[in-house]
């Protein structure tokens, strides 16, 4: 009995502190509109890199202070599911696609539908509704085949004998190595941020940038070191076992999940996964109520709302296919230098930059 409560109380723990993190990471996305959406837009139709060097800082401080809890054994990346020998690298670049062309199609990527809500978007709820639905509906049922006959096939799939990780597969096994590579290219990465003036300038930016990439790295400790964190979307989405993984925020499972157990109250609980779901919604909340820009926003017409449907439904798929979103697998995955998550990147930002440009197109067009 005492080694059940104990139990309980540390999943009430990690809950909570994943509450808290999440609170951070939706009161500052408002406040400094870090928007992964915008970001690619902003290249592909201004030429302004201000929000993707947000972006990219998030990614260097999540690379670096992940790597830096694993150096000194805070975190093991052998127990998360980023990381697994399995690549299945077409569902990785499919789902990455699909996720970027719906995100577009949507306004904007999971963790960006959270923060709108907070503030008062209606649009969001109904984002929310869907994005969640379908990914639950990949995750155990209809479009779980689709995925597991289809996108995660024998023959788009390398099986390896070690971790998925750059280090793993470039032969660094000792403990030193694995951390200058992560290092090195944390560096590269920053300074290609702090390059232009401008970004500098911007604390904004740079108060996103290191807040999120932070919030990641707060994320891995809690759950890799305080204790494993409960998310049956983890657990069995993706390998198909009751082991406990460390993981950090993510939100397009999350979601499905804040779905489950709202239908199934009695029998879940609130994990890790759905506490960072509310903490981003209630943050964000909480900002725009005392900073005066909490608004109520609504679709302009049928045809808005049906664009942001079909986008919520690519983005619940695609997460769910490529096991993570502009946060999970962009910022999250990326951070254990998964192979898989930089696929899942590039495919999200191409995803996304075709469908602005297709938009552009059509939009020029009509004119």
């Amino acid at each position: 009995m005492e080694t059940m409560l104990g139990t309980h109380n540390i999943a009430q723990t990690i809950a909570w502190l994943g509450f808290v993190l999440a609170f951070i990471f939706g009161y500052v996305a408002n406040k400094t509109s870090f928007c992964t959406m915008g970001a690619v837009s902003d290249v592909v139709n201004m030429g302004e890199w201000g929000r993707m060097r947000a972006w990219l800082l998030a990614i260097a401080v999540a690379i670096l202070g992940t790597n830096l809890l694993v150096y000194y054994g805070y975190l093991d990346l052998g127990q998360t599911y980023y990381t697994r020998g399995t690549v299945y690298w077409f569902g990785a670049l499919v789902g990455g696609l699909t996720f970027g062309i719906g995100m577009t199609l949507a306004g904007g990527c999971g963790q960006r539908t959270l923060v709108r809500l907070g503030g008062g978007n209606l649009k969001s709820v109904v984002v929310f509704m869907f994005l969640g639905y379908t990914a639950l509906v990949t995750m155990n049922g209809i479009l779980r085949v689709v995925v597991d006959k289809v996108l995660r096939a024998d023959i788009f799939t390398l099986h390896l004998a070690s971790l998925q990780t750059l280090p793993s597969l470039l032969g660094m096994t000792d403990k030193t190595t694995p951390l200058l590579l992560a290092v090195a290219l944390a560096a590269a990465i920053l300074a290609f941020s702090f390059a232009n003036e401008e970004f500098r300038k911007n604390g904004d930016n740079i108060l996103a940038g290191l807040v999120v990439g932070l919030v990641v790295v707060a994320g891995w400790y809690v759950t890799g070191h305080i204790g494993y964190a409960e998310n049956e979307f983890m657990e069995k989405a993706y390998l198909g076992t009751d082991s406990k993984l460390a993981e950090s925020m993510t939100f397009v499972g999350p979601m499905a999940y804040t779905m489950d157990l709202w239908a199934y109250w009695r029998d879940k609980h609130v994990t890790f996964g759905v506490a960072s779901v509310f903490g981003v919604m209630f943050g964000s909340f909480i900002y725009s109520v005392f900073n005066s820009s909490f608004r109520w926003e609504y679709f302009n017409s049928p045809q808005d709302m049906f664009r942001h449907i079909v986008g919520a439904v690519l983005m619940g798929f695609g997460g769910i296919a490529a096991a993570g979103c502009t946060i999970g697998q962009a910022v999250t995955g990326v951070s254990t230098l998964a192979v898989s998550s930089f696929i899942v990147f590039f495919g999200i930002v191409a995803g996304a930059a075709l469908t602005m440009k297709i938009q552009y197109f059509l939009l020029m067009r009509s004119d």
